[in-house]
């Protein structure tokens, strides 16, 4: 398999969606004339799999292939006919009163992993992904326009009591800090007495 085809691959898959070209470039240290050449050999690798390279002039991206299509969303289509259940409203609900979230913070107010509800959340259309600007690690999820015209509002602030929610919100995300940095302290410290 070829390194840079299989890079790019991997880059692809992770971003979940198409990718600049140049950025492709940048990311991995290479010459455009190099990207190109490794999305041939990425396309030609994935002939006859259950994903495909679209490739426009500016962009690469991995996509379902057009034989399997069907299978995907038919089972897509079954997915999305469940009701979102509690989990679901959770998320909807600390993503709307706390504002843009990463996983991570989604996670620690519910004190379970997310990671299945955000990513049908955000199949449904009901979440979007952006780029964390301060930790390129993680994604922030916000609520789409379609939520928000679902809820018969122009923004959250808008929702039954924003105010008092969002507050109370903010203040367990403060009160859970706080609780945890004597703990923290004491660890740094290396002090070992009970």
């Amino acid at each position: 398999m070829d390194d840079l085809s299989a890079k790019i691959e991997a880059l692809l898959f992770s971003e979940g969606g198409s990718l600049p070209k140049k950025k492709i470039a940048q990311l991995l240290d290479a010459q455009p004339a190099q990207v190109d050449e490794g999305l041939l050999k990425l396309r030609a690798r994935l002939e006859n799999g259950g994903l495909t390279l679209v490739v426009s002039d500016t962009e690469a991206a991995l996509v379902v292939a057009a034989p399997v299509a069907p299978a995907v969303q038919k089972a897509f289509e079954r997915e999305l006919g469940r009701e979102i259940g509690d989990a679901g409203l959770e998320v909807v609900a600390i993503i709307l009163y706390r504002g843009p979230s990463t996983r991570t913070q989604i996670d620690y107010i519910r004190g379970v992993n997310t990671s299945s509800t955000i990513r049908t959340l955000t199949s449904r259309g009901l979440l979007e992904r952006a780029a964390n600007p301060n930790d390129a690690r993680e994604y922030l999820y916000r609520p789409t326009v379609e939520l928000l015209s679902h809820l018969g509002i122009r923004d959250a602030h808008e929702l039954p009591e924003y105010a008092k929610i969002a507050s109370e919100l903010a203040a367990f995300e403060e009160s859970q800090k706080k609780s945890s940095e004597p703990f923290e302290n004491h660890a740094t410290t290396g002090d070992t007495t009970e």
